[in-house]
């Protein structure tokens, strides 16, 4: 199968969220990847912008058969979202599951105005009733497949197709 190019997704993404920050805008990076899509296009935003990052492992409805990942890491949300439009920035889209414990995480902090769901690939597997409001490709592929996001040792990002056997 031929993935897509994670660069240019990314530009992609980055040229349309661009354009949608205001002086009231806060984006947030789902942890792993779209804390690293947000790491990668904010030095090229026209504008500055608050921006902060979210881990949702303990607010995920299937955290007891899931666990923790190793690599996790405490959010970060240092700016007020009160009344602020949030754009939520994710690298795959699947069931909505994720996008859902990340709202849940967001409203701990605050109330925000609007959230905007912002994500390089939709698999067209929602379970939930959330999808994205910006979709750069949509893919299908079996369940035992997952996307993975990963940053080379060139600092270039490609997507990474894993097999599971469960």
């Amino acid at each position: 199968m031929n993935l897509p190019n994670a660069e240019n997704l990314i530009e992609s993404l980055k040229n349309k969220i661009n354009g949608m920050i205001d002086e009231n805008t806060v984006l947030i990076g789902v942890q792993r990847g779209g804390e690293l899509i947000l790491q990668k296009i904010l030095p090229s935003l026209g504008s500055a912008v608050a921006t902060g990052s979210i881990d949702t492992s303990f607010y995920r409805d299937d955290f007891s058969s899931r666990g923790l990942k190793i690599k996790n890491k405490p959010s970060k949300i240092d700016t007020e979202i009160n009344g602020k439009h949030i754009i939520l920035i994710d690298d795959v889209f699947s069931s909505g599951r994720t996008v859902r414990a990340a709202m849940n995480e967001i409203f701990d902090y605050g109330r925000p105005d609007k959230i905007t769901l912002a994500v390089l690939i939709d698999r067209n597997e929602q379970e939930l009733p959330i999808s994205p409001q910006i979709c750069i490709e949509k893919i299908s592929l079996s369940k035992n497949q997952h996307l993975e996001l990963v940053l080379d040792e060139n600092k270039k990002f490609t997507f990474h197709l894993k097999e599971s056997h469960v």
